[in-house]
């Protein structure tokens, strides 16, 4: 079967932008569903990358975005997500993780076609990059209770694209294994909004 990576999107932030108030609330209410991924895919020795926005700082690396997040007006939420030392890091400079980056090449040498995606922002970085995981045939998974929005409609639209569009499965946290073993975690089925 095809290996699994969690994909974490830019959840090493300092929160000094423009968005952050709307941001904060939607991030508190996904932490504990990508502390969880991070617990189960850590345990399953699943590939862990973390792809994080540069912010404008071509001479960064990631210790030096991780510090320049821990240093920020939320630490607390930077803090439980913090990256171990077999975590995988890619920087990124625009919204899809795939865009001018090494990682597709990452994903093939690790032997990945699945691709959990959790972290911020739904409707920007998560959207784009789920498009662009589907274009390159990788199997997409977006835990919605692990996904941080701005605007929560158009959250709700990027989630409902990347099922219909872009044929991602939409699940929750809990039901995502990291075992080569099971192709895929089973879709929601009770009806009720996508983002949770």
């Amino acid at each position: 079967m095809a290996r699994t990576a969690l994909i974490v999107i830019d959840m090493l932030n300092s929160y000094e932008h423009e968005d952050a108030d709307a941001l904060v609330p939607s991030v508190r209410d996904a932490l504990p569903g990508v502390c969880a991924l991070l617990k189960r895919a850590r345990a399953a020795d699943s590939p862990v990358i973390y792809v994080n926005d540069n912010f404008g700082r071509w001479r960064s690396h990631h210790g030096e975005i991780l510090e320049t997040a821990l240093s920020g007006r939320h630490r607390d939420l930077v803090e439980p997500v913090t990256p171990d030392e077999d975590s995988l890091f890619v920087v990124k400079a625009r919204h899809s993780v795939f865009y001018e980056t090494p990682l597709a090449y990452l994903l093939g040498q690790l032997g990945v076609r699945r691709v959990v995606l959790c972290g911020q922002v739904t409707e920007q970085c998560v959207l784009y990059s789920a498009l662009d995981a589907h274009i390159r045939h990788y199997d997409v998974v977006v835990p919605v209770d692990a996904v941080a929005h701005i605007d929560p409609a158009l959250a709700e639209a990027a989630l409902r694209m990347m099922r219909q569009n872009m044929s991602a499965l939409l699940t929750t946290s809990d039901a995502i294994t990291f075992t080569d073993s099971t192709a895929s975690a089973p879709p929601r089925q009770d009806g009720g909004p996508v983002d949770g």
